[in-house]
């Protein structure tokens, strides 16, 4: 959907409540034997409400009127009594409501979490990124109130009108029939003005998703931002989509402010109609005072659960447009799956083959590889060289099994990968890439993230082959020194020399380099060739690199052009032939050494 269509971020399908409460039921199992605990304090707490207006009724008709103190002798201490046994209840009714729902947003968030782990690249480079983060925090919340909260108070409320509506009967069932006239209204108004919530909160959180897309796009990208001065753009781009979240807010506060009080004013009209039966009953000496009040009181506890469960269909509905986005997140499947009988190979050897693979991105025209073949024998190195746009990432890609081949296979050791175990083809894996990818924590955690448990000297050792332990021990803290988000405290080459040791201590079989000395300036780029060649020594590596300089060591050199293998051979052979690949060495040997070059 395009932003004149009303946003960055489309809407979710629509679901009956019916088809959400199935959906997420599941999630309750475990949990459901806090229910009877939760049905139990819902019908000891009205009984304990209806107990404190009868002791009401009591003081005014056997206290007040007569003008008699004795009864208080023993209404105070039962009055007391059940003052405090409400507070007990209360308490033990919010403690278990609470572990009941906050253990169930534990569970579902956590699951809908590695769900968005697991699924494939494709679905993060096609959705906004700050959306998918407003699903699995705002947007799981509200399923809670649909299936946990929502279901025990409508409970709780139905009990409550229940216990409330039979001890009415029991006083004067004529005023009771009175009072009931307006409950048709009340569902009426809650019917008609419930479909309009719903319609109001799913565009409500449509513009959140779309509100915090944009902002964590704009954040995560400050450096661009303050260096091209668009910082009045990116203002008014998160202006244009706060000002819509801002919109469907004030429309659903429309909605709601129209709502209370048509409510208020059919309750109060309920309660004057009878408020006029009960004192002409009153006149007449077919009422106490006592019992017209406790009536009246009664009347009010009646329509306060029809009032909240009014109220709360509102909410429910609210909350099913939450529910319906995470549904939707919910059914996206990895593009890439494991088949039923994937085999297990353990440490791979490293013998790589593409073999005629063709691969179109989804909803793309052009095919990013069409018809690649090349083989690499154990312990051997392939450099692919080629324009920006060539194909050569996507050859990273499908070695990872990020996204599978339309035509031909990709196998390890002579196996496909779509035949291997999924968790073992990228075990056998480790990737030095053109950005250099570093998480907000300590040096120790980004290097050890190679090869979780790995011990301290294992982790030294790297460092050491990286190049990274001299300036490692420089910092402040040295190996527990905080690197910011995105290892911003540390510069580009400092940041390539963990992502090498990083890959050293995974010490797998299969390496890729993607574009390993982009963005490093001269000086950089030459410390980390020894690092680099000492990670290549003995296994099997795929270097991707627009740089010739770099690539002229490897045993065979292919280019690609449009995704099209259209040479392949050694450095020496290529330059005979005088194809591409001469014709790029020499725009490369005439023109100014690239950042990070090694100088032939």
């Amino acid at each position: 959907m395009s932003e004149d269509d009303g946003g960055v971020v489309a809407a979710a399908p629509r679901l009956a409540p019916r088809d959400v409460f199935r959906r997420f039921w599941p999630y309750t199992r475990g949990r459901r034997r806090w229910l009877v605990p939760l049905v139990l304090f819902s019908v000891i707490g009205p009984l304990v409400d209806a107990a404190e207006l009868w002791l009401f009724k009591v003081v005014v008709d056997e206290v007040l009127v007569p003008r008699d103190l004795t009864p208080l002798a023993w209404v105070a201490p039962a009055y007391l009594g059940l003052i405090v046994g409400s507070g007990v209840l209360g308490f033990a009714d919010d403690m278990t409501s609470t572990y009941v729902s906050e253990s169930f947003l534990l569970s579902l968030r956590s699951d809908v979490f590695r769900h968005v782990q697991g699924l494939s690249l494709g679905f993060f480079e096609r959705r906004r990124l700050g959306d998918v983060l407003s699903r699995v925090t705002g947007d799981v919340d509200a399923v809670e109130t649909f299936l946990l909260s929502g279901v025990a108070d409508a409970l709780y409320h139905v009990i409550r009108l229940g216990v409330f509506l039979g001890l009415l009967f029991y006083l004067r069932w004529d005023l009771t029939l009175l009072a009931l006239v307006i409950v048709p209204l009340f569902w009426r108004a809650a019917r008609h003005f419930s479909r309009l919530i719903k319609e109001a909160s799913r565009e409500r959180r449509r513009r959140g998703g779309a509100l915090s897309a944009v902002a964590e796009e704009s954040l995560g990208n400050i450096a661009l931002v303050q260096a091209y001065n668009r910082r009045e753009w990116e203002a008014r781009r998160f202006d244009r989509e706060n000002l819509g979240r801002f919109h469907a807010a004030m429309a659903s506060a429309r909605i709601r402010a129209v709502y209370r009080p048509l409510v208020e004013v059919i309750e109060v009209s309920g309660a004057l109609a009878v408020m006029g039966l009960g004192t002409w009953n009153l006149a007449q000496g077919q009422l106490t005072l006592g019992g017209l009040l406790v009536f009246l009181a009664l009347i009010g506890k009646l329509y306060s659960p029809i009032r909240d469960l009014s109220r709360l269909g509102t909410s429910f509905y609210a909350a099913s447009a939450s529910a319906e986005r995470i549904i939707e997140l919910l059914d996206q499947r990895p593009q890439v799956t494991e088949s039923a009988g994937a085999r297990r190979i353990g440490r791979a050897h490293g013998d790589i083959e593409f073999a005629g693979v063709s691969f179109r991105y989804p909803g793309t025209a052009n095919r990013a590889l069409a018809d690649v073949s090349f083989h690499v024998a154990p312990g051997e190195t392939l450099a692919l060289v080629g324009a920006s746009g060539a194909g050569k990432s996507t050859v990273a890609k499908l070695q990872l099994r990020f996204y599978d081949p339309d035509h031909g296979a990709v196998r390890l050791d002579g196996t496909d990968l779509r035949d291997l175990a999924l968790s073992d083809v990228r075990e056998n894996v480790a990737v030095v890439l053109q950005e250099t990818l570093v998480f907000h924590g300590t040096v120790r955690d980004n290097i050890a993230y190679g090869r979780p448990g790995a011990t301290d000297a294992e982790i030294v050792a790297a460092a050491r082959a990286a190049d990274a332990h001299e300036f490692v021990q420089q910092l402040p803290e040295g190996y527990d020194t905080m690197v910011g988000q995105r290892g911003r405290t540390l510069s580009g080459g400092q940041r390539q020399r963990l992502a090498i040791a990083r890959a050293m201590i995974r010490d797998a079989p299969v390496l890729l380099l993607d574009e390993p000395t982009t963005g490093l300036d001269v000086r950089s780029g030459l410390r980390i060739m020894d690092p680099l060649r000492r990670l290549m020594a003995g296994r099997t590596t795929v270097v991707i690199s627009h740089n010739l300089l770099t690539v002229r060591d490897a045993g065979l050199i292919v280019v690609l052009d449009h995704g099209r293998i259209i040479e392949s051979g050694t450095h020496d052979d290529l330059l005979l032939r005088d194809g591409a690949y001469a014709r790029l060495h020499r725009i490369a040997a005439v023109s100014p050494a690239p950042p990070g070059t090694v100088p032939s």
